[in-house]
C-alpha cells in the first residue's frame, strides 16, 4: 500500500481529472502518481449511491479502482497540457472482494499500470481500509479518442 503524505489533488479539484460528477465521484484525493503507481483516498459518506444499510456495495470498489486509474490518466494529461479523456471499463478480470466498507470508512486505493497500448490500458488495483485489503482485480480501460 502506498502511503503518500503529500496530496497532489484535493477533493475540491479531483473532478478536474475524472469525467465523473457528483453523486458518482468515488475518489476524493489523488495522493500519489509516478507514471506507474497511483494512489487515491475516498471517504464513504452518508448518501453515497452505493450504500445500502450502511454497507458499501462491492460494485463501488470496482468503480473506485476505475476512477483511481482515471485520475492517473487525467493527471498525466493535465501535466502535459492535454485534454482529459473519457474512459470506459472494457473488462474486469480476477476481481476478489475480501471485506466490506461502511459509512465513515476511509478507503485507500492504489493502481499499477500493467500495460498501455494506444487507447487501451490495463491496471491492477487494490482497495484498502484500515490497512486491510478489501478488494483487488485487473481492469481494462478504453480511453475515448479525441474527435
Amino acid at each position: 500500500m502506498i502511503s503518500g503524505k503529500l496530496m497532489l489533488v484535493d477533493i475540491d479539484h479531483i473532478t478536474e481529472l475524472i469525467p465523473q460528477r457528483p453523486p458518482f465521484v468515488m475518489i476524493h484525493t489523488l495522493s500519489h502518481h509516478d507514471g506507474v503507481k497511483t494512489a487515491t483516498t475516498f471517504r464513504v459518506m452518508a448518501g453515497n449511491l452505493f450504500l445500502q444499510d450502511g454497507v458499501l456495495a462491492p460494485t463501488a470498489l470496482v468503480e473506485n479502482i476505475a476512477q483511481t486509474a482515471a485520475a492517473a490518466a487525467g493527471y498525466q494529461a493535465k501535466q502535459s497540457g492535454e485534454k482529459v479523456k473519457i474512459g470506459f471499463i472494457g473488462a474486469i478480470k480476477n476481481l476478489q472482494v475480501f471485506g466490506e466498507a461502511r459509512e465513515g470508512d476511509l478507503l485507500e486505493t492504489e493502481t499499477i499500470q500493467v500495460q498501455s497500448v494506444f487507447n487501451v490500458s490495463i491496471v491492477e488495483g487494490k482497495v484498502f481500509c484500515r490497512g486491510k485489503l478489501l478488494a483487488s482485480g485487473e481492469i481494462k480501460i478504453f480511453l475515448q479518442p479525441e474527435s
